[in-house]
């Protein structure tokens, strides 16, 4: 089966900070947090979780640069960019189709979008 990238992007301009979710209506977060957790339920029952995860901001990034003689710590993101990956799920589907309809489910219960994207297969041996 091929294991697929579903990642949830954020506005760059509003990057997430502790006191920034205390002021996030509780009610809609929990509402939010109940959806993934029912959403991640759905994935192992069905044999499609891998794993998941959610991001710190772009601004903890640290990117290791070792395209000169020694490798460098630049803090920071590689890229800026408008938007960022705030989290992700990587899931396992016969096809994209079905990829797809995951990623369908997860988009409406967050109403948020999400990008599904293959991982390269191994080369064979």
């Amino acid at each position: 089966m091929t294991q697929y990238f579903l990642t949830l992007p954020h506005d760059a301009a509003e990057e997430p900070t502790m006191e920034s979710m205390q002021e996030m209506d509780p009610a809609e977060m929990e509402a939010v947090f109940a959806a993934v957790g029912a959403f991640n339920d759905a994935l192992v029952k069905a044999g499609a979780f891998v794993t998941a995860g959610g991001l710190h901001p772009p601004s903890t990034a640290v990117t290791v640069d070792g395209t000169g003689e020694t490798p460098r710590r630049v803090p920071g993101p590689f890229v800026q960019a408008a938007e960022y990956v705030g989290g992700f799920w990587i899931i396992e589907a016969e096809d994209e189709e079905k990829a797809l309809t995951w990623a369908e489910q997860i988009a409406s219960a967050m109403s948020a979008r999400i990008e599904v994207r293959a991982l390269q297969e191994a080369p064979p041996e």
